[in-house]
C-alpha cells in the first residue's frame, strides 16, 4: 500500500469518525432522555447544537471533500506522476481535512475556511502535476 493509498483510507473513515464524535453527546442515553435516535437520526442531529453540530458539519464536508481526492489521485495515477510526489499531495490533503476538522470542532470559522482551500490546492495540484 503507497502513502497516497493510506492517505485515502483514512481520508474515507474521516467522516464517520466525525459522525461518532457527532453522536456521541447522545450514546448511553435512551432516547427519550435525549439518547441518540437511531429511529429518526437526521432529525436527531439536527437538533444539536456547539460543537456536536459541527462535528455533524464536518461529516457532511467530508463526504463532499471526497470525490475530488479521490479524482485527483485518479487522474496522477493516469499521468504516472512520481509516487514520491503524490504521496507528498495526499499526505498534504489529509494534514489539512485533519487541520480542517480541529478547527470546525474549535469553532474557527476564519482559520478552517484557509484548511480546506489547503486541502482544495493539494487536489488541484494531484491534478496539475506532472
Amino acid at each position: 500500500m503507497t502513502i497516497a493509498q493510506f492517505c485515502l483510507l483514512v481520508v474515507c473513515v474521516l467522516p464517520v469518525a466525525c459522525a461518532a464524535l457527532a453522536k456521541s453527546k447522545g450514546m448511553g442515553k435512551r432516547r427519550r432522555d435525549g439518547g441518540f435516535d437511531n429511529h429518526n437520526p437526521r432529525e436527531w442531529l439536527a437538533k444539536q447544537q456547539g460543537w456536536q453540530a459541527r462535528a455533524h458539519a464536518a461529516q457532511a464536508n467530508g463526504w463532499e471533500a471526497l470525490p475530488i481526492f479521490l479524482a485527483a489521485l485518479f487522474v496522477a495515477h493516469q499521468h504516472q506522476v512520481a509516487q514520491a510526489t503524490v504521496d507528498a499531495l495526499a499526505m498534504g490533503f489529509l494534514a489539512a481535512r485533519l487541520v480542517y476538522i480541529g478547527l470546525y470542532l474549535a469553532d474557527q470559522p476564519w482559520l478552517r475556511s484557509l484548511a480546506w482551500f489547503a486541502g482544495l490546492a493539494a487536489c488541484v495540484a494531484l491534478f496539475v502535476v506532472r
